[in-house]
């Protein structure tokens, strides 16, 4: 059974959030935690957490913003060091399908640090929640596709908070929110939840 063809409920999903020390790599910022949750099944079946130390001193307001402070990094392995473990507990790209909120941000930043340091990028298939939100929910009932509109949608045991690891806890219970409306629409396997869209309905002007 190929990846497209998989059902949704016996694929194995690697959810994962970055906190990283800037926008972007082309700008020199860096990864400063990585949180990752590998479910299957409606269960996580896999955990993955840690400080990453990108070389240099945390703006003031990325400190403000995540609560991540240089002194929690100082004795944090560089990316390089993490990578390989983390490319196992990823799993191969024929097997795990990623997932990530605003995914461009965080799949950008893990294959810039890829390529910086000479390992190869498997062709994952990647799951962005905020794109099939966009398509799964009407206007009408999120304002916005932000993590915290979701997850206070879709009721999630946690609360972002712009640590990894909560985040990514947060993006699973929106994923599952997310694939039981989907399953009105009967989407079922991996291929119908990369290819499906929906147009929003436009709120009427007052």
């Amino acid at each position: 059974m190929s990846l497209q063809s998989r059902p949704l409920a016996k694929t194995t999903f690697v959810v994962l959030d970055l906190e990283t020390s800037g926008a972007a790599p082309s700008v020199g910022a860096g990864i400063t935690e990585i949180g990752a949750l590998k479910v299957r099944g409606g269960e996580i079946i896999g955990e993955f957490q840690s400080f990453v130390n990108p070389g240099h001193a945390l703006p003031e307001f990325i400190t403000s913003l995540t609560g991540i402070t240089d002194s929690m990094l100082f004795d944090a392995p560089a990316i390089e060091q993490i990578l390989p473990t983390f490319f196992e507990f990823l799993g191969s790209h024929e097997e795990s399908v990623l997932v990530a909120h605003n995914a461009p941000f965080d799949i950008g930043f893990l294959k810039a640090a890829a390529s910086q340091n000479q390992f190869s990028w498997p062709n994952y298939t990647i799951v962005d929640t905020v794109r099939i939100a966009r398509s799964a929910l009407g206007r009408d009932e999120v304002a916005d596709c932000r993590l915290a509109t979701l997850a206070e949608f879709f009721g999630a045991t946690i609360e972002p908070s712009h640590r990894a690891l909560d985040d990514a806890r947060a993006t699973v219970d929106v994923l599952h929110g997310i694939f039981e409306r989907l399953g009105t629409f009967g989407v079922s396997t991996l291929g119908d939840l990369t290819t499906f869209k929906r147009k929003r309905e436009r709120k009427p002007l007052d």
